[in-house]
């Protein structure tokens, strides 16, 4: 009798677990990235641990790999969101040149940059949303609305402009951007552009007496 008589006719098998391979090949990363892009798409309420493991291919299990939970998740997506959105993008205007008014160019046309800046808008409005309701996400983008005027405001002051003016310009500029970035289908391109070479002129030049 051969080995396979032993097991019935039509017996259903069960499925294989995930492997610790197939676990392990799962970063942390891998995590943090499925559930901005439910975020961005569903909102908070569906970033859930069970959703994700659904929408990944894996147990639940697998999930505590790599976070304690779903509250350790969730601060670790905004972590990413400040590093990538703010620390990470300061170095790189700062690394492209040492200019002043060239970096503030830069930052002016950050809400331009194609499929990447559509790309960060839909996750910063997203984590807005989340964080008028929830005071971790709220500390998070007070956070980098502070660190990102911050940095906007050296500029102004290494251009010249006295400490309070360079944080009120840095303010308006900011406030400018996010403008920019929320509402992309306002008007047409050369609308845009032409805003924007107008709000670096009103934003940069002296004020009279």
């Amino acid at each position: 009798m051969s080995s396979s008589a032993s097991t019935p006719t039509g017996s259903a098998r069960k499925p294989r677990a995930p492997s610790d391979a197939t676990r392990a090949s799962l970063t942390p990363e891998t995590w943090i990235e499925a559930a901005t892009e439910v975020l961005v798409d569903q909102g908070i309420d569906h970033v859930r641990v069970d959703l994700l493991a659904q929408a990944l291919g894996v147990t639940r299990g697998s999930f505590y790999w790599h976070f304690k939970d779903r509250e350790d998740l969730l601060r670790r997506v905004l972590q990413a969101w400040r590093e990538r959105a703010t620390e990470n993008l300061t170095v790189r205007l700062e690394s492209a040149t040492e200019d002043p008014m060239e970096q503030l160019r830069g930052v002016l046309s950050l809400p331009f940059r194609g499929r990447a800046a559509a790309r960060a808008a839909r996750i910063e409005l997203a984590i807005r949303a989340w964080a008028r309701r929830d005071q971790m996400a709220r500390f998070a983008v007070d956070e980098a609305d502070a660190s990102r005027i911050g940095y906007i405001a050296q500029l102004f002051s290494a251009l010249g402009f006295p400490v309070v003016e360079a944080r009120s310009r840095a303010f308006l500029l900011y406030s400018y951007v996010v403008s920019e970035s929320l509402m992309p289908t306002l008007s047409t391109k050369a609308q845009k552009d032409e805003r924007r070479r107008f709000a670096e002129r009103l934003f940069t030049q002296k004020l009279g007496l």
